[in-house]
């Protein structure tokens, strides 16, 4: 089984980020959780992934893949294409 780059933008406080963080440990993938309030580099980094250049989170990155608060579904979907 390949090891995926799974990074997770968002913010502590921000409900539907801890949902993503909820599903991902419980699912013991190893993630980046890359706050976008409390550190300026990482809302940098997530604009930079925008056109609009807005801080649009929750986000989560799977190596190149950019899903913008996806369902569970379609989130384990990916994982499953990208791990294989």
């Amino acid at each position: 089984m390949q090891l995926l780059d799974i990074k997770l933008y968002g913010s502590e406080n921000c409900h539907k980020t801890n949902y993503y963080k909820g599903l991902l440990n419980d699912s013991k993938l190893v993630y980046t959780f890359m706050d976008v309030i409390s550190n300026g580099e990482n809302a940098k980094e997530l604009r930079g992934l925008y056109e609009s250049n807005k801080l649009n989170f929750p986000t989560l990155m799977i190596g190149e893949k950019k899903l913008r608060n996806p369902g569970k579904e379609e989130l384990f979907k990916w994982i499953d294409k990208l791990k294989s």
